[in-house]
């Protein structure tokens, strides 16, 4: 079996922070989200190769990436795209990566923006049990949140209906970006030669619960979508349990630490009190209160008192 791993997004609504940075590598306590599903998948013995599947834009970070943590199974797949406007689409890639990597086996595909509180394996034995298409699907609890996803309607655990993104979503019950599929039901050519959707997955899995049966993973537990910083917020809140975060090589004094603040190695932090605020690597703070902040790599900043703000050394403020 071989997987991808989706690491191809420009993470726009988070930027400065991601505009030079992948944000599947944002640190989410001591390891990043992208971390938990490579050595997840490293671990198990039925993939054989790992797929990081990501643009020329982001590729350098992520190579540099997979050569620090020492992954054996990881392999870099990247897209002919390094800006937002030229993107093929998630189909699209997957289409291009098959055909690039002359991938003919089952396949497993997650998005690595994914956060997810069950085992991997876990979904990868009931995808072995039922020799068909899988899905993982969580109750997002709210109707409202369901618009951004694809619904899913269920027959016990076969998928009947699926809708990418409704309007007027009849349930809250969503498709995660988290899929397993046999040799024979990755069609993506077929999909996308009947000239649809290349971009989101579940256009695809809508096409293709209506040619064959496709099976859900539902799971109550933990699960993050880190696209915009209060997701990303959430995530790092949920993987501290709320406690700080302070990184042994990293300097505090006169400082007033509250709940989910993670300061990084080399960070100084002086005459500061923090709330919810991750200060990356290096980051040197004086003499400021922030809320709901995230202070970039190498930032300065003194004499501040801001509250949702993401700040690099591309921001400029007017005190």
């Amino acid at each position: 079996m071989e997987a991808i791993v989706l690491a191809g997004g420009y993470a726009t609504r988070l930027w400065p922070i991601t505009r030079h940075r992948p944000k599947m590598l944002l640190p989410v306590g001591e390891t990043t989200v992208i971390d938990r599903i490579l050595r997840a998948l490293e671990n198990d013995d039925r993939i054989e190769t790992t797929y990081l599947s990501t643009n020329e834009a982001f590729a350098e970070d992520f190579e540099s990436h997979i050569e620090e943590k020492e992954y054996e199974k990881a392999q870099l797949s990247v897209e002919k795209t390094s800006e937002e406007a030229g993107k093929f689409g998630v189909v699209g890639a997957l289409a291009q990566l098959c055909d690039r990597e002359g991938i003919d086996d089952d396949l497993f595909v997650i998005a690595g923006d994914n956060l997810i509180g069950f085992d991997l394996p876990e979904f990868l034995d009931y995808f072995e049990e039922r020799e068909a298409p899988v899905i993982a699907a969580y109750d997002v609890g709210s109707r409202e949140k369901a618009k951004s996803y694809g619904l899913v309607e269920l027959d016990g655990e076969r998928l009947v209906d699926f809708q990418e993104k409704p309007d007027e979503p009849k349930s809250t019950l969503v498709s995660i970006a988290c899929y397993a599929f046999p040799a024979d039901s990755v069609r993506f050519s077929e999909y996308l030669a009947g000239e649809n959707n290349p971009d989101e997955p579940g256009w695809y899995i809508e096409w293709l619960q209506s040619r064959e049966s496709v099976y859900a993973f539902t799971f109550d537990s933990t699960w993050f979508d880190i696209g915009a910083p209060a997701s990303y917020f959430e995530a790092v809140d949920w993987e501290l349990d709320g406690e700080s975060l302070v990184h042994p090589d990293a300097t505090l004094e006169n400082c007033e630490v509250g709940e989910t603040v993670h300061v990084m190695e080399g960070a100084e932090v002086t005459d500061a009190s923090l709330e919810t605020t991750l200060v990356y690597p290096n980051a040197e703070i004086h003499n400021c209160d922030l809320d709901e902040t995230i202070v970039g790599e190498d930032v300065q900043i003194e004499d501040l008192r801001i509250a949702r703000a993401l700040i690099t050394e591309e921001s400029q403020f007017d005190r």
